[in-house]
């Protein structure tokens, strides 16, 4: 379910606030899978992503019984993230990206390597996550609130009057905010990316080798296709009345047939949290 096209379920909110676990659960597992995929495009790596999302549901947990309804629980409980995703000590995927100027050099210098000697399906399977990675890198040159107004309104095709509301700012700041982020997004992937343009010389399948020899990426341990469940696009249902230019929509697209992932230990890490008597103190204390 999409909790930013659906709407919220009050009678399950006013449970939880009463420490009801089966409520709780309800609302852990209707929101996780979107908290993580927003923290993977944020931080860069599903590790940091995982733990990411682990603290903004402690968050949520030990701020649920202050929730009075002045605001969706929706946009509680998504303020409560994306302040997090904003704030959170820079990750190492962000400190090794750099300015998009860095991320092109480094692109520029991987050497064009074969793949022959990979059997199939291995070897589609590897450039996918090499692809998967390149465009998160992409992603990381951005300043943090570029990245989530451009991984809301892009990619998972949040409306400008939802994410504005979530982040607490005008939608014409927002649409401003967006607009910033294409730009940059798409010059750089304009001048570098064979995937947007044909005479680019950089293509996922001649610098998949090079990513898993330099150690930026695990060949026996994929980050980005291992939890796949779908493809962002088959989840992030889209307004049939709205119209993208050319410009805003074929960028974006690419992006939104990369994983939705929903990771098994991440699901049972945020379990734990609704096990035990540490629930009773959890819920409604201080941070």
């Amino acid at each position: 379910m999409n909790p930013f096209a659906g709407r919220d379920d009050p009678t399950t909110v006013a449970a939880a606030q009463q420490g009801d676990r089966d409520a709780l659960t309800e609302i852990i597992e209707r929101h996780r899978p979107w908290v993580y995929n927003i923290a993977v495009r944020m931080m860069g790596d599903a590790g940091s992503a995982e733990d990411a999302t682990q603290d903004i549901f402690i968050k949520v947990l030990k701020g649920l019984a202050r929730f009075e309804g002045r605001s969706s629980f929706r946009t509680w409980l998504y303020r409560v993230a994306f302040h997090y995703l904003l704030n959170a000590k820079r990750s190492l995927g962000e400190q090794a990206v750099g300015t998009f100027e860095e991320y092109g050099a480094g692109l520029d210098a991987a050497p064009n390597l074969g793949l022959e000697d990979i059997p199939q399906p291995e070897r589609e399977l590897l450039v996918e996550e090499a692809m998967t990675a390149c465009m998160t890198g992409m992603l990381l040159c951005l300043s943090r609130e570029q990245r989530l107004a451009y991984v809301l309104g892009s990619v998972f095709s949040v409306t400008d009057t939802v994410a504005s509301e979530i982040l607490g700012i005008a939608a014409t700041t927002y649409r401003k905010r967006l607009q910033r982020a294409r730009a940059e997004l798409h010059n750089f992937m304009n001048g570098h990316c064979g995937l947007i343009n044909k005479d680019n010389p950089c293509r996922c399948a001649r610098k998949t080798r090079a990513f898993f020899e330099a150690g930026h990426l695990d060949r026996k341990e994929l980050k980005f296709q291992r939890d796949r469940v779908a493809s962002i696009g088959e989840v992030a249902s889209r307004d049939a009345a709205v119209v993208y230019e050319k410009l805003t929509n074929d960028y974006p697209a690419l992006y939104r047939k990369h994983p939705f992932s929903d990771p098994k230990q991440l699901a049972e890490r945020l379990s734990t949290l609704l096990q035990g008597t540490a629930l009773d103190g959890l819920l409604g204390s201080s941070d």
